[in-house]
Order: structure tokens, then C-alpha cells, then sequence
């Protein structure tokens, strides 16, 4: 799996330290007597974890003498309580640094727990789990990248990835058609996706060279007579309204791909905490 390059870990979690610690720095544990200390990550329940990365450069800028140590690797499932790493160094450089390598593990783990299941809610099917642009602001390659982790894909990081003609593109050109003709002329090897909410729109479209259709909360009824309509000219995709309960039977269509917008922007957090040992 693809890994989130060095250079942007250590920028990012500058800017989180930064946003923690200016401007006095860390004003409540001057006041501790400062000494070498052990002290551990647990995990507060059932997860994906990930985000150990993140944690160790957080406290590597902290202080880079302080001892870092995984026991797991990222993308694994741990149970409550299990050991994530364990830190040895001092006190009050370990504290400055505790709550924003927490929250990067947190954020991280809750992302790629709630992708996966929804992946094993697919368990058995041809059909891919992605996530969407609805990422918290700065945070989209760690947020994609828990995404990754949990099983799931990454669709387009921006909007110069690929070419995808939304709902409001239509509404402000009327021109459904006209749309797809002029990307296809202008895609300079760029991939196409049209997303369509009605079977009125596909058959407008259909038959046009571009590469995959998207249905955005049509009906299992409806959708299973688009995946049918659609399936040898193009890749198909489904998304909105869809939750834990309902992703069975829209996979069921025959749909190859599911975005999902809550894998991303309402994850839950993970529970994680740092305990002192000595």
C-alpha cells in the first residue's frame, strides 16, 4: 500500500504542535519536576489502527531524544487495551506533545475502522469501497490514507485528478450531452466519470466514449436497471444515503464501486490514551 511521503508527515504535524503550543508552549507542565519517564499508547477499544507514524514524528519534534517504539504496524485490528507503542524520555517533553500525537492516531484509526466496515459488509463481492472530496480541510492524504488502511480506495484527490460532471455542472449548462461531448474532446487523457440521478439522464448519455457512470441516490429498484443499461460501455459507481444497513442491497445491483462520504467527513474517533509506567 501506497505510504504517506516523510517530507508531508513532518510539515503536518509541525503545524499541529504549532497550533498547540504557540504562543508559551505548554505552560502547565513547567510547573512538574522534570524527569525521565516510560509511558505507553493504549488502544480505548476495537480498531483499525493507524497513525503511529504521525505519533512518532510528534514526539521525534518534541524532542528527539525521546525513545519511540510501535508494536504494531498501521492497518492492523487490535482489541481494547492493547499496547500501541511505548515512549521513554522526559516528562515534560513527552506531555507537550501527548494530545496531538493522540489525536492523529484517533482521527486516523476512526477512519480506516469505519471504512472497514463497510468493506466486510462487501466481503465476497466485486465491488470496491471509495471515499469522496468531503475530507476535512488540509487533512485529505491522511484522511485518503486511512481510507487505504481500512480496505477501502481512494477516488480523485482533487479536482485536477479526473473529470467528473456533477449534478450542478447540468444545472447551470441544461446540457447534459453537450457536457460530455466537450469533455470528451478536452479530457487530454483524463478520465471521465457523469453522474447521473435518473434513468432519463443515462439514456442521453449512453453510448458516449467516456469511462464511468455514476448514480447518485437512485433507488435499488432503478439502480439495478442502470447497472444493467450501463454495464458494457462503462465502469459503475454508486453513492449517496448509503449507510451499513443499506450497502448489501445496493451492491447487489451489480454496482462495482460505492463512494461514501461518511467514511471521511464523520468518522468517529478512536479511543487511544498514554499512560505513564515509571
Amino acid at each position: 500500500m501506497q505510504k504517506i511521503n516523510n517530507k508531508y508527515i513532518k510539515s503536518i504535524v509541525k503545524q499541529a504542535l504549532r497550533e498547540d503550543l504557540n504562543p508559551l508552549g505548554d505552560i502547565t507542565s513547567k510547573n512538574i519536576v522534570n524527569k525521565k519517564v516510560t509511558a505507553k499508547i493504549i488502544a480505548g477499544q476495537k480498531c483499525i489502527i493507524g497513525g503511529l507514524n504521525f505519533a512518532k514524528e510528534t514526539f521525534k519534534i518534541s524532542d528527539k531524544r525521546i525513545l519511540f517504539k510501535a508494536k504494531i504496524n498501521d492497518g492492523k485490528t487490535v482489541k481494547k487495551g492493547k499496547v500501541l507503542a511505548t515512549l521513554k524520555g522526559e516528562a515534560k517533553n513527552i506531555l507537550k506533545a501527548e494530545r496531538v500525537a493522540l489525536n492523529f492516531i484517533g482521527l486516523i484509526s476512526g477512519v480506516a475502522t469505519i471504512t472497514n466496515k463497510f468493506v466486510k459488509k462487501l466481503d465476497g463481492k466485486n465491488c470496491k469501497i471509495c471515499c469522496t472530496r468531503k475530507t476535512l480541510p488540509n487533512l485529505r492524504l491522511i484522511q485518503k490514507y486511512a481510507v487505504r488502511l481500512g480496505g477501502g480506495t481512494n477516488h480523485r484527490f482533487n479536482l485536477s485528478d479526473e473529470i467528473l460532471i456533477k449534478d450542478n455542472h447540468i444545472a447551470i449548462d441544461r446540457d447534459i450531452k453537450n457536457i460530455v461531448k466537450k469533455s470528451i474532446k478536452s479530457k487530454k487523457g483524463k478520465k471521465i466519470t457523469v453522474e447521473v440521478d435518473n434513468i432519463g439522464q443515462l439514456k442521453k448519455i449512453i453510448g458516449l466514449k467516456f469511462d464511468r457512470v455514476l448514480f447518485d441516490n437512485m433507488s435499488v429498484k432503478n439502480l439495478r436497471k442502470a447497472v444493467k443499461m450501463s454495464k458494457k460501455y462503462y465502469e459503475t459507481e454508486a453513492s449517496g444515503g448509503i449507510t451499513l444497513k443499506n450497502i448489501k442491497k445496493i451492491s447487489s445491483t451489480g454496482v462495482q464501486r460505492i463512494s461514501i462520504g461518511q467514511i471521511t467527513h464523520s468518522a468517529p474517533t478512536v479511543d487511544c490514551k498514554l499512560d505513564f509506567i515509571s
